[in-house]
């Protein structure tokens, strides 16, 4: 029940911070950072956050197979909402081919987090990228 609670402040706290005049052109709406999963890799290989603010992330397979998104240590840290926590069971969200899931969430604490699909040889194969949060 917190971890919501937390989303809800993060994000009110967002917008008062880009409704105010202070120098910081914090967005008031979260923002989208795409990712595309194909042909064994992650595009980009890595993504850049900043600790505490809100994002969607928006996982795109444009391939023909199913991949996933398993980022556990990150997953668990994230504030989502409870729709993304239900989607992202266990740290890894499935992503099936020519389709997409999107997963909104707040920044956790600085770090780098990895990320794999971990169908069979996917990541030995290269589709391995990192969240960086800083």
């Amino acid at each position: 029940m917190i971890r919501p609670l937390m989303l809800i402040a993060a994000i009110a706290a967002a917008a008062t911070l880009g409704s105010s005049a202070s120098a910081d052109p914090a967005p008031a709406a979260p923002g989208t950072l795409t990712v595309t999963l194909q042909n064994f890799h992650f595009a980009p290989a890595e993504l850049r956050l900043v600790h505490g603010r809100a994002y969607r992330l928006h996982l795109v397979n444009d391939g023909h197979g199913s991949h996933n998104f398993v980022a556990p240590a990150f997953l668990a840290a994230a504030a989502l909402d409870p729709r993304s926590r239900a989607l992202a069971a266990k740290g890894t969200v499935d992503v099936a081919g020519g389709t997409s899931v999107d997963l909104d969430l707040v920044a956790p604490a600085a770090g780098t987090y990895p990320v794999k699909c971990s169908h069979f040889m996917h990541s030995s194969m290269g589709m391995k990228a990192s969240i960086v949060v800083e």
